[in-house]
């Protein structure tokens, strides 16, 4: 079976997601450290859902217990990769660190992008369907900085808010469709630069292991080493996510199928669109993980 792994950011977490999931020490943990008795419940409220530190801590638990919970049942992935916050479960996924280890370095990840933040609010703004030329005098004209990159004419951009107001203003003026994300960080931006830099000083004492799969970062290429792991895991949260760069990396491999783990079908949609002769699913499509298990047998030959 040779299948890709990657893991969600966050932006899509929703009461429902990963119905099959079981009530773990890893989700019990995640609970205590967040001071809730039912996740779902919790998320159920549009702001607590949207916190930025809520968000982190949860969605890293969470990918981590899912696919904690699904890897016994199925044959090791031959590529993993994680999409923003997703970073912290793929590495933990590629044995770069350990699961406890991820799940704790998500809320210090999580205040050091809001201390920035409470020094100058921002956001994102994902772009669609604006030509390059035109998504570069627009970021010239407003001052945001490309933060995700999904595609040619696929964007997410980050900044101030008034920045981002203005530019969605101009993109829908000339055509684009705009989505401001439940976010309130410009994360993947210069803005970031301090939360990087901080985050940084926090994995100097972190142990870090060369990846035993290979393992794609969303600020460099592929990650060799752990000193690359370190350095990459806190660059990307001041860095544009490549996400596009790392798509192409994967169907280098010639992988047969792809899963996504954690909230919603976005990545799974988007590699649908790019490659749709190698097929995705997203782990909340499934009721079960012997489900997701069967699924990916079914794409060994």
């Amino acid at each position: 079976m040779s299948f890709a792994l990657v893991f969600s950011g966050q932006g899509n977490q929703h009461p429902a997601m990963l119905p099959w999931l079981a009530d773990d020490a890893m989700v019990r943990q995640m609970r205590e450290c967040l001071g809730v008795d039912d996740w779902r419940a919790a998320l159920a409220d549009p702001d607590w859902a949207a916190n930025n530190s809520n968000a982190q801590t949860l969605l890293t638990s969470l990918a981590l217990a899912a696919w904690g919970q699904l890897a016994p049942l199925v044959a090791s992935p031959s590529v993993i990769a994680g999409y923003s916050v997703g970073e912290l479960a793929a590495f933990s996924a590629a044995g770069v660190i350990d699961d406890d280890v991820a799940a704790s370095l998500a809320p210090l990840r999580a205040a050091a992008m809001d201390a920035c933040a409470a020094r100058l609010p921002g956001g994102l703004l994902a772009v669609t369907g604006m030509p390059q030329s035109a998504l570069a005098r627009l970021c010239a004209l407003t001052g945001l900085a490309l933060a995700i990159r999904n595609g040619v004419e696929s964007v997410v951009l980050g900044g101030p808010v008034a920045a981002l107001e203005q530019a969605q203003q101009i993109a829908t003026g000339q055509g684009a469709q705009c989505t401001r994300l439940r976010v309130n960080v410009a994360s993947h931006t210069p803005w970031m630069q301090d939360a990087a830099e901080h985050f940084s000083n926090a994995l100097a004492e972190v142990p870090f292991r060369a990846p035993r799969t290979v393992l794609l970062s969303n600020a460099t290429d592929r990650i060799f080493d752990a000193a690359s792991a370190r350095s990459a895991l806190a660059a990307q949260i001041a860095r544009t996510v490549r996400w596009d760069q790392c798509m192409e990396s994967i169907a280098e491999r010639q992988v047969r199928c792809v899963l996504e783990v954690g909230p919603g079908q976005a990545l799974t949609r988007m590699w649908n669109q790019r490659y749709p002769d190698i097929p995705a699913r997203a782990c909340d499509d499934f009721r079960s993980p012997a489900a997701i298990a069967s699924w990916l047998r079914a794409h060994e030959h």
